[in-house]
C-alpha cells in the first residue's frame, strides 16, 4: 500500500455512529406494533420490506421510514391508526436530529493523512442526510471529494475511480462493511481495510472469511497509520 494515491472512507459506522440509532428506532417500532406480532416477527417483516424496497428507495432514513409505514400497514391489515403513522414519521425526524458521535481516532488519523493522500468519502445513504452529518461532524474540511453512492458494487467503485482519475491499485477503501466496503474493492484490484463496528445491519453481513493479499483489518482507526507505513 506504499504507492497509494487516494484513500476513501465509508461514513456511517466508520467515521461516526449510525446503526446504533437505527436500532433504537427499530426498537420503538417493534414496541409500537407489539399488539400485532412478536418483536422478532416485526423485525423480520421490516427487514424483508426494506430489502424489497432498496431498488426503489435506496439506502437511508427516508426509505427506512417508508418501509416502516408499509410494514405497519401490512401486519395490521391496513387497520393501523393514523396516530401510529404520525409516530413512525416522528421516528424518522428524530433520526435526522441525532448528534454526531465521531468514532475513536478518526480526527487524529485524518489529521495525519491530510496532505499525504487525496482523501475522499465514499458512502451509501440519503444525499441530504449524509451531507448534513458530514457538515455537523466538522470532518468535511479533510476531504477532497464526497461521493454518496446509490450502491457499492464493483461497477459503482469503477465509476468512482474513473471520476477520481485513479487506478484501482492506487486506491484504498476503509469501512466497517465487508460486503459493501471491502469485497467489491478487492475484486477490482484495490486495497481495503476493515474496521469493524460493534453492530452491523443484517443486509451487510457475509458468512465467509476474507483472505486476500490486499486486505487488512484494524481494531480502531488509529491503527491505519501503521498499516500504511
Amino acid at each position: 500500500m506504499k504507492n497509494l494515491k487516494v484513500i476513501a472512507f465509508d461514513a456511517d459506522d466508520t467515521l461516526f455512529v449510525n446503526e446504533t440509532f437505527f436500532g433504537e428506532a427499530e426498537e420503538k417500532f417493534c414496541s409500537l406494533m407489539s399488539d400485532y406480532l412478536s418483536k422478532q416477527s416485526i423485525s423480520q417483516e421490516l427487514f424483508k420490506t426494506q430489502i424489497n424496497n432498496l431498488p426503489t428507495y435506496g439506502y437511508g432514513i427516508k426509505g427506512y421510514i417508508l418501509s416502516m409505514i408499509e410494514t405497519a400497514m401490512s401486519i395490521s391489515n391496513n387497520t393501523i391508526p393514523v396516530e401510529y403513522i404520525e409516530k413512525i414519521i416522528q421516528y424518522g425526524k428524530d433520526l435526522t436530529e441525532k448528534p454526531i458521535e465521531l468514532l475513536e481516532g478518526v480526527v487524529e488519523t485524518l489529521e495525519l493523512l491530510t496532505g499525504k493522500y487525496k482523501l475522499v468519502v465514499a458512502t451509501k445513504g440519503d444525499l441530504l442526510d449524509q451531507r448534513r452529518k458530514l457538515h455537523k461532524s466538522g470532518l468535511g474540511k479533510y476531504f477532497h471529494h464526497i461521493e454518496v453512492m446509490s450502491d457499492k458494487q464493483q461497477i459503482d467503485y469503477l465509476d468512482l475511480l474513473k471520476r477520481l482519475e485513479v487506478a484501482p491499485e492506487d486506491f484504498l477503501m476503509i469501512g466497517n462493511s465487508l460486503k459493501s466496503d471491502i469485497l467489491p474493492v478487492l475484486e477490482i484490484g484495490g486495497y481495503a481495510v476493515h474496521i469493524p463496528f460493534h453492530t452491523t445491519w443484517e443486509h451487510e453481513r457475509i458468512n465467509h472469511k476474507i483472505e486476500h493479499e490486499n486486505f487488512r483489518t484494524a481494531v480502531i482507526m488509529t491503527e491505519l497509520a501503521n498499516l500504511l507505513s
